[in-house]
């Protein structure tokens, strides 16, 4: 025989299709007891199991859609599994294992269960409105047949006449007949006890009577229609007051009965009570659009409001509020998160109490982060006094634990016309500026500035790239000579990394060294930059005539904060130099002397390590931060790198007495310590000449080159050795 194709059920991966299986066995285990088939439970399991693989579908589908999951209702009723106990156990399974069995990875689990609320809301509809169609249309066929058997019986046999009222007596779904001035002739006791058990408060009504404010429009207008005869039936959805005032949902259905010459006669109502289950809709609905913690909103419905004040026309603004507390995560861990959860709860209740005008609403986006939006005419103002309202309700103590902690709290607003915004935008806006005030020092608003936002968006932008960027081969190297004061010859390089970006052009380092710092790819990045700048400096030495300078061509190579903290800087510096063969003393490293501030000697010790095995180590930017220079005894350092900041005053003739005086000073307490010392940013001979004079080992700049490639060294150490 010839073997079958694999089903796509058989195509997936093993474990899903096991966990969609289990899914399926748990719930045909729910629901069989309740279920009128023929089938057995395996068998019934079989036949769930597509469904339960619908349901899975549609909870990872993108875009979302609950319209499989009301087809699964649907199909549960076409499976005998009419037993309203069906329905609850169905929803029960699928509240508790659909996202346990089924739910993606690649939602929050906050997200899967707010999928899983909707789904179940829907499959409810489902399976409320198929059987619903399948009761009402047994129903009506019975209660046509009764009323003909009635009219048939009063013309012939009693014995019809009997019949009729048992099957209008006993139906479960309630019945009435009027004439067509809408006078309530007869009812059935479901119907009576629909409306409060009191037969006289229902057949001495007429229809019209029981207008109601959420009536829909056109519900009065078809019940003209059907009583001019102009239709035979329609059905809607219709509420109605009982007599102690609370409000009765139905599915109505009303057809005209006609006599033997097809003149209209009387009316026929079918209804439904579909209260309860709307009732059920009704807190589907909220539990899948309110967060639990809180009760206040949740993202998915401000996001719905928030989409609807924003396509809104006609000049309409809004005021947007996005706040994120500060030093939340310290409350919590110290506490626990339970009572995080306690002071979220009291935040949220605070919040609300703010924003209780018309047009204005709060809302938990998650975590510890709230949004609130205004809308009006003059949002610019109300948005700002929001903003000033919550800070206030935040500054008072909040006592948890017997201790009191006062809550602090970084808002970003955004505000303006609702006109071509979408909301994924606004959030985005206000996520950046409340950064803003958060990194301004908190406990503030700030206010959306699109210059800003361009800006972290595109710094956004450099950081995700940043690890493909280096994969790519995106970033290289130029050098800056380093030269001899005293005759003029090239000492060596410092090695600047740049990164050619395909959108931005050419960035220094300025632009992405920070970015780099904050994500860890520093280390990677800074292990790049020593390796090739060590194996040029290698291919420099080949290159030169031997003893040509005096001594080797140097390499400096700048190490971050970051890389100073990472317990691999002395092994992957040795094993560079090792496997390319550059002498140690042909490579010097700078550190900054903002790093090196306050550095115990835990921090210390690598750069320890490398000095001792010959390795230069210069203090970079010497002179910017609060310079210690009694800290210099302990620091591993042989160079200092002066700052460019103290060679401005020697641009000006004459030179800057005070600027002169400094650096001199500086100069004879490093060589006092065995310290060379190099200065940073010359621009001008006469810069060069006062740097002489006052005793400055070596010097860089534009004076001598720009940052360029390394042909460039390379023909200016040709021209030093001539």
């Amino acid at each position: 025989m010839v073997p079958s194709q694999p089903t796509a059920a058989e195509s997936e991966p093993d474990g899903l299709e096991d966990r969609l299986r289990r899914f399926a066995t748990i719930w045909s285990r729910a629901i069989f007891p309740a279920t009128a088939t023929s089938l057995t439970r395996p068998e019934f399991e079989t036949h769930l199991l597509p469904l339960a693989r619908e349901l899975q579908e549609a909870l990872h589908a993108h875009p979302f859609d609950t319209a499989p999951a009301t087809r699964v209702g649907t199909a549960l009723v076409a499976a005998h599994c009419t037993d309203p106990e069906a329905l609850g156990r169905t929803l029960g399974v699928v509240d508790s294992y659909l996202v346990l069995y089924c739910g993606t990875e690649e939602l929050t689990a906050e997200d899967n269960r707010a999928r899983c609320a909707r789904l179940q809301h829907s499959l409810a509809v489902g399976f409320a409105q198929a059987l619903r169609e399948r009761t009402l249309s047994e129903q009506e066929a019975i209660a046509r047949s009764a009323l003909a058997a009635r009219n048939d019986a009063e013309d012939a046999l009693h014995a019809t006449q009997a019949r009729f009222h048992a099957v209008f007596e006993g139906a479960a779904i309630g019945i009435g007949i009027a004439d067509l001035e809408g006078n309530v002739l007869e009812v059935n006791d479901t119907l009576t006890q629909m409306f409060g058990g009191l037969e006289h408060h229902v057949r001495s009504r007429n229809v019209s009577e029981w207008v109601h404010p959420e009536d829909a429009a056109h519900v009065w207008r078809l019940y003209d229609e059907l009583v001019r005869g102009e239709r035979e039936h329609f059905r809607v959805e219709k509420p109605f007051y009982r007599n102690d005032g609370t409000v009765l949902w139905t599915n109505l259905t009303l057809s005209l009965l006609r006599d033997a010459e097809g003149t209209p006669q009387y009316q026929l109502a079918l209804m439904e009570d579909t209260t309860e289950r709307r009732l059920l809709n009704l807190r589907l609905r909220y539990e899948a659009t309110h967060d639990a913690l809180t009760g206040l909103p949740n993202r998915t419905l401000f996001f719905e409001r928030l989409e609807k004040t924003l396509s809104a026309g006609g000049g309409a603004r809004f005021g947007l509020c996005y706040l994120d507390l500060d030093g939340f995560k310290a409350i919590n861990d110290s506490l626990g998160h339970s009572s995080g959860d306690r002071l979220l709860v009291e935040v949220a209740d605070r919040l609300q109490s703010c924003a209780t005008a018309p047009g204005e609403m709060v809302a938990r986006l998650g975590g510890d982060e709230f949004v609130a939006l205004t809308t009006g005419p003059d949002t610019q103002q109300g948005v700002a006094d929001l903003a000033s309202r919550i800070l206030h309700v935040l500054a008072t103590p909040i006592r948890l634990e017997g201790r009191e902690f006062t809550v602090r709290g970084s808002i970003g607003i955004v505000e303006g016309p609702s006109a071509g915004r979408s909301p994924a935008e606004v959030l985005r806006s206000a996520d950046i500026t409340m950064y803003r005030a958060k990194a301004a020092g908190g406990n503030r608003y700030e206010v959306a500035d699109p210059e800003a936002d361009a800006r972290a968006i595109t710094r956004h932008g450099l950081t995700t790239a940043l690890p493909a960027a280096l994969e790519r081969g995106e970033f290289f190297i130029e050098y800056q000579p380093l030269v001899h004061l005293d005759d003029g010859t090239v000492h060596g390089a410092e090695a600047l990394v740049r990164w050619s970006h395909p959108q931005h052009g050419v960035l220094g380092p300025d632009r992405f060294i920070p970015l780099a710092e904050h994500t860890g790819l520093i280390v990677p990045l800074g292990r790049w930059v020593l390796e090739q700048s060590v194996r040029q400096a290698m291919f420099w030495q080949r290159q030169l005539p031997e003893g040509a300078l005096g001594g080797p061509l140097r390499i400096n190579v700048n190490l971050s904060p970051t890389q100073l903290h990472h317990p691999g800087l002395v092994a992957d510096t040795v094993e560079v130099l090792e496997r390319i063969g550059l002498p140690p003393g042909a490579l010097c490293l700078e550190v900054t002397e903002s790093a090196l501030i306050g550095a115990d000697e835990d921090l210390l010790k690598p750069l320890r390590q490398l000095a001792e095995m010959g390795v230069d180590i210069a203090l970079d930017d010497f002179g910017t931060g609060y310079s210690n220079l009694a800290n210099l005894r302990r620091l591993p350092v042989s160079v200092l790198k002066l700052d460019r900041s103290f060679t401005q005053g020697m641009q000006q003739h004459p030179a800057d007495p005070v600027d002169l005086k400094i650096v001199e000073g500086i100069v004879a307490l490093a060589h006092s310590l065995e310290l060379a010392v190099t200065v940073e940013g010359v621009e001008t001979g006469a810069q060069a000449e006062h740097l002489r004079r006052l005793g400055c080992d070596t010097a860089q700049g534009w004076y001598y080159a720009r940052p360029g490639p390394p042909e460039q060294l390379h023909m200016l150490s040709l021209a030093d050795a001539v």
